[in-house]
C-alpha cells in the first residue's frame, strides 16, 4: 500500500477508534450501573399508560354550581333552602320574617359557603349517606332529623314539622348540594378534618392566647361576635355567651371544633394552607369550649354509653376515664382503649 493511501485513510481510522472508544466507554458505565427494574418497564411511547400521580389520579368532590338550579317548581324549593341555610335569622331567628325559633345564627356560620366549603362542614355526604344509622340517637335518621338537631343544637333553637315548607326547603336544598356524589360514597372533602392527637391534654390557657392573636378581631373579646348595626344577622357568629351554640351542638367536641378551627380558621383560610398549627388548634378549641354558653341537655343521646365518642365530655361513660379527660383529653389513650 503507498504512502499516500495511507495517509488518506488516517481520517477514518481516527474515527473507527473514536467510535470504538465511546462504545467501550458506554458499556462499561452500563456494566456498574444497571437500569433498575421500575425504569426498564416504562412505557416507550404510549404515554397515556403512564399512572398518574396519587395527588393528580385523586377525585375530590365539587360543589354544584347554583347557576344550575333548574327554573322549575322544585328548583324555586331548593333555592329557597340555600337562602335560610346563609340567612337564618332572616326568616327563622329572633327577628324572623317566617318563625321565631332560633338564637340569630345563620346555618352557614357553621356549614360555611352555604354548606358547599371543601372541609368546611358541608353538605356534600348527606344526599349519599341519609337515612343512616347514628349512635347518637340509636336510631336511622333521616335528613329531617338531621335539620332539627341543628337547629335545636347549634342554634339553640325549637324544631320544624317535617311538613313545613321551610324544612321543604332546607332537605331539598342539602339534597341538591351533594346529588353528584354516588350512593353510599362519603365524598373526600367532606365533614370535618380529623387532627392528630396531642401527646398531652388540650389547654384553655394557652388556647387564651391564640385566641387574643387570632379570633378577637372577628368574634370579639368576649367572644360576643360582630354584626352590623341596623341587620339581624351576624357577620361573625358568638363563640360562646348566651347567643352561641349549646353544649348538645356536633362543634363542643373538642375534635370536632379543633379540626373546624384548623381548616378554616381565622375566617378565610383553606384546608391546605393552615395559619394555625395543630397544637394552636386544639388548644383554641378547648379555650372556646371552656367558657359559658347555653345549657341544654339531650337525655336521650347515646342510648348505648359504649358507643360514645372519646371526646364526648358528659358521662357517664363504658372506661375509667373522667368528664375533664374526655374534655381535654389526652385522647391516645382513650381511642387505643376504645380500640381494644
Amino acid at each position: 500500500m503507498s504512502q499516500n493511501t495511507l495517509l488518506r485513510l488516517i481520517p477514518y481510522l481516527n474515527c473507527l477508534f473514536l467510535v470504538f472508544l465511546v462504545y467501550v466507554i458506554v458499556s462499561v458505565v452500563l456494566l456498574l450501573n444497571p437500569p433498575s427494574a421500575k425504569e426498564s418497564q416504562q412505557p416507550e411511547t404510549n404515554n397515556a399508560t403512564i399512572p398518574l400521580p396519587a395527588a393528580a389520579a385523586a377525585k375530590s368532590w365539587q360543589a354544584p354550581d347554583s347557576t344550575r338550579i333548574p327554573q322549575t317548581a322544585e328548583g324555586d324549593r331548593i333555592r329557597y333552602g340555600r337562602e335560610l341555610v346563609a340567612h337564618t335569622a332572616v326568616y327563622l331567628g329572633p327577628e324572623g320574617k317566617v318563625r321565631s325559633i332560633s338564637n340569630g345564627m345563620n346555618c352557614q356560620n357553621c356549614h360555611l359557603h352555604a354548606g358547599k366549603k371543601f372541609f368546611g362542614n358541608n353538605y356534600s355526604g348527606v344526599a349519599s349517606m341519609y337515612p343512616k344509622f347514628r349512635a347518637r340517637s340509636g336510631t336511622v335518621e333521616t335528613v329531617q332529623k338531621r335539620v332539627n338537631d341543628c337547629i335545636e343544637r347549634s342554634l339553640n333553637g325549637m324544631r320544624l314539622e317535617d311538613d313545613s315548607e321551610e324544612m321543604k326547603a332546607f332537605v331539598a336544598y342539602i339534597l341538591w348540594v351533594g346529588s353528584e356524589v354516588p350512593r353510599g360514597e362519603y365524598p373526600k372533602g367532606a365533614g370535618i378534618i380529623d387532627l392528630p392527637f396531642l401527646g398531652r391534654p388540650a389547654s384553655p390557657p394557652l388556647g387564651r392566647i391564640v385566641y387574643d392573636a387570632q379570633c378577637v378581631r372577628c368574634h370579639g373579646a368576649n367572644g360576643e361576635g360582630k354584626r352590623e348595626r341596623g341587620t339581624v344577622e351576624w357577620t361573625y357568629p358568638p363563640l360562646f355567651g348566651k347567643n352561641s351554640f349549646n353544649i348538645g351542638a356536633g362543634l363542643f367536641r373538642l375534635s370536632r371544633l379543633a379540626g373546624y378551627v384548623k381548616a378554616n380558621m381565622p375566617y378565610g383560610v383553606e384546608h391546605d394552607k393552615a395559619l394555625l398549627t395543630d397544637e394552636q388548634a386544639w388548644d383554641v378549641a378547648a379555650y372556646i369550649t371552656s367558657l359559658p354558653r347555653p345549657v341544654r341537655k339531650f337525655p336521650k343521646d347515646w342510648p348505648d354509653i359504649a358507643t360514645k365518642p372519646f371526646d364526648h365530655p358528659f358521662g357517664p361513660y363504658a372506661d375509667a376515664f373522667t368528664e375533664n379527660e374526655h374534655k381535654y383529653g389526652p385522647f391516645g389513650p382513650m381511642k387505643t382503649k376504645k380500640t381494644k
